[in-house]
Formats: C-alpha cells, sequence, structure tokens
C-alpha cells in the first residue's frame, strides 16, 4: 500500500501523522511511505530521518494526496483538504465529526474510508488511540489555566498553588475520565485546592482512591456544577461522550455567578465544547472574555507541545495503522472488531451512529458493506 502523510495545515498544529521509526515499520511491511517535505519539522524530524528510515519526500501536499491509498494525518481535513479527497482513499486521523456537518457531507461527498482515531475502542470498551492525547490535554489544561490566571491576561491574578499565608486556588474539574484525571495530578502537584465532579459513582469511588484527600469528589448535576463553579479560580471541562456533541453543563447564566477573572479551560472543544459560551480558538488567539470570565478553547492543545505528543500518539495508532496497511481497512475490521466503531463513513454512507444522529443522516451497519 501506498501511505501518505501530508504536513498539518491546520493554525499552529506542528505534530505529524508518522515518524520515521513508524516509516520503518511500513516500509519493513513492504509498504510505500510518502511524506511532505518539512512535514516532521514541527515535531523536529527532518526530512533527512524520513530519508533514511525509508520514506520518500514529497514537494507538495497535492502529490501525497494524489498518490496515496492511505493518508494519515493528526487533525481532520480543512476545507482547502477537501478537494484533495478521492473516492475508496482511506483517512486515518482524529474527525470528531459530531462537531462538523461540513466535514462530515464532505467526506460523504469523497467517498473516502474515513477510521477515526477517537472511536476506535479497545477490549475494555476504552479509547486507546483518544487516550495519549488526553492525557496531554489534561495535563495542559492545568498549565495554561494557571498562565492565563495572570492580571495580564485579565484573570484573577493568583497563583494556583498559593504561597504560606495565603489561599490555594479552587481548581474545578467537570469529568473524571483520562483528561481529568490527568488534569487533577497536575493541580494537585501544584497544591491547588480540587474538585472533581462526575455523574459515574464507580468513577468517584475510584478517583477517591487514588488521589485520597488531595480531592474532592462530587456527583455531578446541574445544582452542583453551578455551586462549584462559583468560587473556582480554574474551572477545567473535562466531559466526553465518545463521537458525540458534548452537553452544555456550563450554561451561559453560570457565568455572572462565578469570580471575575476566573478561568474556563473548555477540553471539550473538539467535540463542541461543554459550555454554552465555548467557541473554538487557536494557539495564536487562544483566549477570549465573556462576562469578566477568560475562555481557553483551544481545539488542539497537544499541538503545543508536538514532540512529546506525536510520539505519545504514533505510539497509539501505529498497529491499527499497521493492520490496516497489511490486511487493508475490510479485513482489517473482520480480524480486529474494534476497528468497526472507527470507520465514520464509508464510500458515502455515514457508518458511525452517534454522528448520523447529530445531523439526522441515514445510517448505514458498516457491517453490511466491508
Amino acid at each position: 500500500m501506498i501511505i501518505g502523510c501530508p504536513k498539518e495545515i491546520k493554525t499552529h498544529e506542528y505534530r505529524v501523522g508518522i515518524t520515521p521509526s513508524n516509516v520503518i515499520d511500513y516500509v519493513s511491511n513492504g509498504h510505500t511511505v510518502l511524506i511532505e517535505s518539512g512535514a516532521g519539522l514541527g515535531s523536529s524530524f527532518s526530512d533527512e530521518e524520513y530519508i533514511n528510515s525509508g520514506a520518500k519526500i514529497m514537494d507538495t501536499a497535492d502529490e501525497i494526496w494524489a498518490n496515496s491509498s492511505m493518508i494519515i494525518k493528526v487533525k481532520e481535513p480543512l476545507e482547502e483538504e477537501y478537494s484533495k479527497m478521492r473516492k475508496g482513499q482511506i483517512i486515518y486521523t482524529y474527525l470528531h465529526l459530531a462537531a462538523s456537518k461540513e466535514l462530515t457531507e464532505a467526506l460523504l461527498s469523497a467517498g473516502v474510508k474515513s477510521v477515526a482515531y477517537e472511536t476506535i475502542t479497545d477490549y475494555r470498551g476504552g479509547l486507546p488511540l483518544l487516550t495519549p492525547m488526553s492525557e496531554v490535554a489534561g495535563r495542559l489544561s492545568v498549565l495554561e489555566g494557571a498562565k492565563y490566571l495572570q492580571r495580564v491576561y485579565k484573570g484573577r491574578g493568583v497563583l494556583l498553588s498559593g504561597v504560606p499565608g495565603t489561599k490555594k486556588s479552587k481548581v474545578v474539574i467537570i469529568g473524571g475520565g483520562i483528561v481529568g484525571v490527568n488534569a487533577a495530578k497536575m493541580a494537585i502537584g501544584f497544591g491547588a485546592d480540587v474538585t472533581i465532579l462526575d455523574t459515574n459513582l464507580d468513577r468517584l469511588r475510584y478517583l477517591d482512591d487514588i488521589f485520597g484527600t488531595s480531592i474532592q469528589t462530587i456527583y455531578s448535576s446541574a445544582g452542583a456544577i453551578k455551586d462549584e463553579i462559583q468560587n473556582a479560580d480554574l474551572v477545567i471541562g473535562a466531559v466526553l461522550i465518545p463521537g458525540a456533541s458534548a452537553p452544555k453543563l456550563i450554561k451561559r447564566e453560570y457565568l455572572k455567578t462565578m469570580l471575575p477573572g476566573s478561568v474556563i479551560v473548555d477540553v471539550a472543544v473538539d467535540q463542541g465544547g461543554c459550555c454554552e459560551t465555548t467557541k473554538m480558538t487557536y494557539h495564536n488567539n487562544p483566549i477570549f472574555i465573556i462576562d469578566d470570565i477568560v475562555h481557553y478553547c483551544v481545539a488542539n492543545m497537544p499541538g503545543s507541545t508536538p514532540r512529546t505528543s506525536t510520539i505519545a500518539l504514533t505510539n497509539a495508532t501505529i498497529r491499527q495503522g499497521l493492520a490496516i496497511a497489511n490486511l487493508g481497512l475490510e479485513e482489517a475490521a473482520k480480524q480486529d472488531k474494534h476497528i468497526i466503531p472507527g470507520i465514520n463513513t464509508y464510500m458515502g454512507k455515514t457508518t458511525y451512529k452517534p454522528v448520523a444522529d447529530e445531523f439526522g443522516l441515514e445510517y448505514t451497519n458498516v457491517d453490511a458493506l466491508i
């Protein structure tokens, strides 16, 4: 199979879909790997490293898209890439389709076979290809929140850890999954006062077991969220419904009850965000302010630490990527049922039900197509 990796074009996205180490894996399995020149520079991988690993360097993205049976990326195709997609081509990347009807329709119109990292599962029902970026985003959420609490950014002007003789800052984390756990680790490390809300009592028991008295766990409800964020310095939205839009848990009217200058970091922005006032931002202009509340809503947070993020991501994506390349998507999915939920669109059909439901599209069970 010919596998292509174009340079990411999303604003300030420095990750890359394939590392030189991955190239060795694909080439040793008999595949040809095409890398757009400069695609790895943001993650500190040179063209020479790719060449030495067996890849062929192409000058333009057009060449990559036109000559590859499978495209491996990090972020979803953007509008300028829609016309490059070809019928039957496999696109293996993060898609987050529930947040974009336009992209969903573009994939359907092009007739590609789109495989979303974020909806591939494992034997435990987890999301193994989403996990590493959730870990990075969870940790970054606290770092970014601490930064934008500074007064120069219109924040409250508080230090997350406090110092002797001052109060610790209060961090409220909505959602106790991978993002929430990693945010908690960082916030606890800073010495903050940490509260985690979740609707899963078993999860709250688990969090209580691993963090003990370092955190406060609270069952999540509309009333509990409103109460907790009133005195929070930093609120982290860490809610995930796999493949579907995030619920709007932080209502617009809640902002008026919050401390002026407090910060909301909405990690769920990829799926539309869990705050009613969320709108997607980018690393070059990451924040906006509504009702004196600072909002940080960057959709590709791990892109700011691309070397770590790329290696962590590709450690997770290489196994399924090799299976698809070696066997073809259809046979790979038959042999590994966990790939099936990753197939969001297939030859013009919507094959992931939450996306079909989100946009009122006809759903087709992919088992009937492969």
